[in-house]
């Protein structure tokens, strides 16, 4: 009787420990990165947490929580606000492509990718990788269901 408990133990532990190392999806490893936590709560305020949780896959050029603090004064806040919502929710689709690009694709060349948002970001891989006005910092960090890219600018699509 105490051979069966063990081996139940020993079954339930081997599942929970499965679990735990099934990678974590963008959104997941972004609130592990600790770095994103105003991407996070942005992400949340337009309703988008669910999106980057999809299947994906999808690139999201995440702009740290310095990049977030170089936004002119108040204008976060005005952009967490319920009534611009829309606003946000724009600007962070802006950070984000359809599809997987790893930086092997994108160094030594220019290109032109359309975010989610609907805009063309300018991604130079010529000399470090540049998407629009924004450097990336640190790049693929994979997920389950895509690849961050770490910027130190907040993209705004051009009207």
């Amino acid at each position: 009787m105490n051979m069966i408990r063990v081996l139940a133990a020993g079954a339930i532990a081997f599942s929970l420990s499965l679990a735990s190392a099934r990678a974590a999806d963008i959104v997941e490893t972004a609130i592990a990165a600790g770095n994103f936590k105003t991407l996070v709560k942005a992400l949340e305020a337009a309703d988008l947490v669910t999106t980057l949780k999809g299947k994906g896959p999808f690139t999201v050029f995440a702009p740290t929580d310095d990049a977030f603090a170089k936004l002119p004064a108040g204008k976060l806040d005005e952009l967490l606000m319920p009534a611009n919502k829309k606003e946000l929710a724009s600007i962070l689709k802006y950070h984000v492509v359809s599809g997987k690009v790893m930086s092997s694709s994108i160094m030594g060349k220019k290109l032109s990718e359309k975010s989610v948002e609907g805009s063309a970001l300018t991604i130079d891989g010529m000399s470090g990788v540049k998407v629009d006005a924004g450097m990336v910092t640190k790049a693929d960090i994979e997920a389950s269901n895509g690849v961050i890219h770490v910027i130190d600018t907040v993209l705004v699509p051009k009207k």
